[in-house]
């Protein structure tokens, strides 16, 4: 087949401990995950399944590093998560069979256009240019399950310029990693090289350039950053 115009490269995470990379598919964000940090976002908890957004797979950042502040923002924000990595998909996948999709784990920082999406919501517009920019995931190499597990507690955490901002643990997740994979596999059919980011604990707040984020999750790995 020839292409009128050069193919996209595809997007690419590296392999914790060998030289091997994970295709990656779509990007998957499941919003409101931790009730704290829904309060702090004006929202109820207990008053809904879980809703999904996503961010085109070359959005991501892989190993952290150097990352372009955005244009068309005042009130750029961190939001640290785990991320999950899937080998396998369907649909209807059951929640007592999720876990047998996933291939590993990651650590991904949502950057959100804070205002962007204030505004969206006050006119009931998607949040797509809020969370879908340019360099908004920046993400570790990826700890295979097989070394890692499959956590469900620990600690998850996010400082920026050494200051501890956001503080939470996995086992405070409304939804669990085989629950959300079971729900979303509800609405798409899952494919190996799709992403999810899993959401955020509380403490989310601005950074501006020259900020140096670092982000961890406890026995899956840590990811450094700095806004340029």
């Amino acid at each position: 087949m020839a292409f009128v115009v050069p193919a996209p490269r595809i997007p690419a995470v590296p392999v914790e401990g060998t030289e091997d990379t994970f295709p990656v598919r779509r990007v998957f964000c499941v919003g409101r995950n931790y009730a704290a940090h829904a309060r702090e976002m004006g929202a109820n908890p207990d008053a809904e399944p879980p809703f999904f957004f996503m961010k085109p797979a070359d959005a991501l950042v892989p190993g952290g590093g150097n990352v372009p502040y955005p244009p068309a923002t005042e009130d750029l924000h961190h939001e640290v998560e785990m991320v999950v990595a899937l080998r396998d998909g369907g649909a209807d996948i059951a929640q007592e069979a999720a876990l047998d999709a996933v291939f590993g784990y990651a650590v991904g920082i949502d950057l959100t256009r804070r205002d962007l999406q204030a505004a969206a919501k006050k006119g009931g517009k998607p949040w797509d240019m809020a969370k879908g920019f340019d360099a908004s995931a920046p993400v570790s190499a990826i700890c295979p399950a097989d070394r890692c597990g499959h956590p469900s507690s620990g600690a998850v955490t996010l400082s920026v310029d050494g200051e501890v901002r956001q503080s939470g643990d996995l086992a405070d997740m409304i939804w669990s990693v085989p629950a959300m994979i079971a729900y979303l596999s509800t609405l798409v059919i899952l494919k190996p090289g799709d992403l999810i980011f899993t959401g955020t604990p509380e403490g989310v707040g601005p950074v501006a350039r020259g900020s140096r984020m670092e982000a961890s999750v406890a026995g899956v790995g840590t990811l450094a950053v700095t806004l340029v």
